[in-house]
């Protein structure tokens, strides 16, 4: 195997999270019976440009298919996020009426609708028909295809490029990149949005690795990639979404656009910590271990003392931890999710079934399993009423802790 970005062969081993399915395949109640196809979750680092990367064992248009089952818009948090991004952009780029604005990986148009409402022109390209779908009953024009330098030589340049995870999700990083440069406006400018290796590593997010995510990207290795196409990295900032997340900002590297001083520091930041030494990358299987074993002690004691523990969020991330871990539901009975999309149907390999969250209510469950850890505080608040009978939520991630 070898590095998709600077094609070195691949030695060093991250992290081995076993034989899984993908992710977000869910299953209806007559696949049950059927078998599953599993595909091996072995993370490897690049030596060279320390790309932390995950092989294309499961193809990209068989995981983004018409029964892609994330919806942005079911999130609260997220959608607040992505209506604080508009504005700031808008302001920042003196977006209006005569901008054209691209994101890549759409979906229900959950941000584009806030440039809609700002008579901002504006276009989505999305892969999965079911999510372009929703979007286009809002009234925003997409593209269903998947992005890469062939499809932006056909669209019209834009003044603003953006993808909200979808960078870490390419598995040919290098066209992808090359595609913005080729779809952008002279002066224009891409912003790119990812979960930041450094947090993975810090925080023990391995839950954050699943088949889709084809890289676990570092601003150090990031920059690489953008100027290996033309692009410069003019900022980076730094959000809390999705466990500790980085906005990049590209643009023409023949532009005169200033550098902001938080590029820097983000490389000194990176160094610090240790991202350019190999070092870092080989002790977070034991990490990871930790995490599964002490769930397993909680929920294996919890089942001895007659305790229900049911989860929250059908989401990928949980996935991945419930699958590595071996869990099924005869550990865990059931889990909520607030899209439709996803309930009545079953988890891939545990077959955790996905109910609607009135279930909750009338089972009162001793613990709820938050596995969007990420969306913690928005969870708790949303069902603080478990309180009432005396439910505590657990998060798994970092570590255990019974709240």
């Amino acid at each position: 195997m070898k590095c998709r970005f600077c094609k070195n062969e691949l030695k060093i081993e991250f992290v081995d999270l076993t034989n899984s399915p993908a992710s977000n395949s869910y299953l209806s109640l007559g696949q049950l019976n059927e078998p599953e196809v599993f595909y091996p979750l072995k993370i490897f680092v690049c030596s060279e440009c320390k790309l932390v990367q995950v092989d294309e064992y499961k193809k990209s248009d068989d995981i983004f298919d018409n029964d892609y089952a994330y919806f942005s818009s079911y999130s609260t948090s997220w959608l607040a996020h992505a209506k604080d991004y508009v504005e700031s952009m808008t302001k920042r780029l003196s977006l209006d009426e005569n901008s054209k604005v691209t994101e890549i990986a759409s979906n229900d148009g959950y941000l584009l609708q806030f440039f809609q409402e700002k008579n901002i022109p504006c276009m989505g390209i999305e892969p999965t028909s079911n999510t372009a779908a929703v979007a286009r009953e809002k009234g925003i024009d997409v593209i269903g295809d998947f992005f890469g330098s062939t499809l932006a030589k056909t669209l019209d340049k834009s003044d603003l490029i953006l993808g909200k995870n979808v960078l870490a999700h390419v598995p040919d990083i290098n066209d992808f990149v090359k595609g913005l440069k080729i779809a952008l406006k002279p002066h224009g400018t891409v912003t790119m949005e990812f979960p930041h290796l450094l947090n993975l590593i810090k925080e023990n997010q391995f839950d954050t690795i699943y088949h889709e995510h084809f890289s676990y990207l570092s601003f150090y290795t990031v920059q690489k990639i953008f100027i290996n196409q033309g692009l410069k990295l003019y900022d980076v900032e730094k959000y809390p979404t999705h466990g500790g997340s980085i906005r990049i900002f590209a643009t023409h590297q023949d532009n005169s656009m200033e550098t902001s001083p938080n590029v820097e520091n983000m490389l000194k930041e990176e160094e610090s910590f240790g991202l350019f030494d190999i070092e870092i990358y080989k002790g977070f299987q034991e990490k990871t271990d930790k995490v599964k074993n002490d769930l397993l002690d909680f929920l294996v004691q919890a089942k001895k003392e007659n305790k229900t523990v049911v989860g929250y969020g059908a989401a990928a991330k949980g996935n991945t931890l419930l699958n590595y871990a071996g869990i099924k539901n005869d550990l865990i009975d059931f889990v909520v999710d607030k899209s439709p999309y996803k309930q009545g149907k079953y988890l891939p390999a545990s077959h955790i079934p996905i109910l609607d969250e009135e279930v909750l209510r009338q089972s009162k469950p001793e613990y709820v399993l938050i596995l969007p850890w990420n969306l913690k505080d928005e969870v708790v608040d949303q069902l603080s009423y478990i309180k009432q009978w005396g439910g505590r939520f657990v998060v798994a991630v970092p570590s255990l802790n019974v709240l």
